[in-house]
């Protein structure tokens, strides 16, 4: 029986405007090397053109994928019950009951990659029934093409919905990542001016946390 295999990494864990994505692309074991010949890389590492022209590409050539939206509002109800790693694996976990591999290979966002793996085998079974072979390494997307096709894939679609985001606000706050100049101004000014951050804000992080407690 062909394996299908199954790249999963995500998108927008760190910043503290906007959701975060979590990507999943399924390929056959037999198209495994279509991926590796688009000679894809890490998203981090190319450009936003780049990486839009590459997630053409990728869908023409993988049997299936899922992205999960995980918006700023579930992200701070999630984190009052548990730690963000918790929430990486329940999402995780999520994409990978969607597309029901046989393998899967995923970017570790544990210190620890191998309980990573481990904690999502055992969820994976314990919800399906099903035991799953996982690949769970630091720098996946560098490791693995099907994984940086993930990375690209979660990369695009999660800079598709910023810019929705500042066009329907009509505002530019940088790209939302708490060591962002821009976002560090926006975020400022903003709660100079308003009793609490918009719904694209992330009210859980330290950021905004500390913004509050010096101006409320």
């Amino acid at each position: 029986m062909e394996q299908k295999i199954v790249g999963i990494d995500e998108a927008g864990k760190g910043p503290v405007i906007g959701p975060m994505c979590v990507a999943g692309i399924a390929v056959n074991e037999n198209k495994i090397n279509s991926i590796k010949n688009l000679q894809v890389r890490d998203s981090k590492v190319i450009s936003q053109k780049k990486r839009v022209q590459f997630a053409h590409q990728i869908k023409k050539h993988i049997d299936d994928w899922y992205i999960l939206e995980v918006s700023p509002k579930q992200i701070d109800e999630l984190r009052q019950v548990m730690t963000m790693n918790e929430i990486m694996v329940k999402a995780f976990l999520k994409v990978l009951n969607k597309l029901k591999p046989t393998k899967a290979y995923v970017d570790s966002i544990d210190v620890n990659s191998d309980r990573f793996g481990e904690t999502l085998a055992r969820k994976y079974k314990e919800s399906t029934d099903r035991h799953l072979e996982i690949v769970s390494k630091h720098k996946a997307d560098e490791l693995f093409p099907i994984v940086s096709a993930a990375s690209i894939l979660a990369k695009v679609h999660r800079d598709n919905l910023i810019n929705d985001i500042k066009k329907k606000e009509n505002i530019d706050f940088g790209s939302g990542y708490p060591s962002d100049p821009k976002t560090k101004v926006f975020l400022e000014d903003w709660i100079k001016n308003h009793d609490s951050f918009p719904y694209y804000v992330r009210n859980s992080w330290k950021t905004s946390k500390n913004l509050i407690v010096k101006y409320k």
